[in-house]
């Protein structure tokens, strides 16, 4: 296939819950109060799960040799959560309808600044991973949300104008601007979408059916189908 769409994750194909937030910080429980960690991610130096954790142990005086043992805690006790269903994934209405309308059409991802490993757990407990399982690109590594997608601009070895990129933040829209890629700014919240429009989105939707005919014409799949 010659085109692809990458989906931020995050308000765009699942809703985020207060639980799930909570779940990033509860191996930190063995240093500090939790609950004195802001919940505000654009808080953080990089809005990315990796360099927040970097951020949480520098500040706390958490040893480096430590951020294996925490990663491996946070996503064991996400996975236990999904499993027990402590915690629920919920997809964003029409994340799913639109993932089956563009399997076989498109080649499918993520560009998230989840780690890949919790963004795997919650897409699959939701019955969204597969379809974009093979261009799935997350926080590891760190980096700016415009350094995660360009790391799967050049996995998939297209040309930006073949590549849509969703999302529902600055940081995405900056991301789509900084790698010339076709950018949707999609929110169901009003207030966001009009954040996006502020600050130049040209193509702003509140529905993943507007995001699917605006795919279709981007990226000419009505011929391809």
């Amino acid at each position: 296939m010659t085109s692809a769409v990458f989906f931020d994750v995050d308000g765009v194909l699942l809703e985020l819950t207060r639980e799930e937030e909570d779940a990033v910080f509860v191996p930190f429980a063995r240093w500090l109060e939790t609950s004195s960690l802001s919940r505000d991610w654009s808080s953080y130096r990089v809005r990315n799960d990796d360099d927040i954790v970097n951020e949480i142990m520098a500040l706390n005086g958490i040893p480096e040799s430590e951020k294996p043992a925490i990663v491996t805690a946070y996503l064991t006790h996400l996975n236990q959560s999904l499993k027990s269903q402590a915690i629920v994934s919920i997809p964003v209405p029409g994340a799913v309808e639109i993932l089956q309308e563009l399997s076989g059409r498109t080649r499918l991802g993520i560009a998230t600044a989840n780690f890949r490993d919790a963004a795997r757990l919650r897409l699959h407990a939701a019955g969204m991973w597969q379809p974009v399982a093979d261009h799935a690109f997350g926080a590891d590594g760190g980096g700016h949300k415009s350094q995660i997608l360009r790391r799967a601009i050049a996995a998939v070895n297209l040309p930006p104008s073949a590549i849509v990129y969703i999302g529902d933040n600055l940081n995405d829209l900056e991301a789509g601007q900084q790698n010339g890629v076709h950018f949707i700014g999609f929110s169901t919240d009003a207030g966001r979408r009009e954040s996006l429009r502020h600050v130049g989105a040209s193509h702003v939707t509140s529905s993943h059916f507007e995001n699917l005919s605006l795919i279709s014409q981007m990226l000419g799949l009505v011929h391809e189908r």
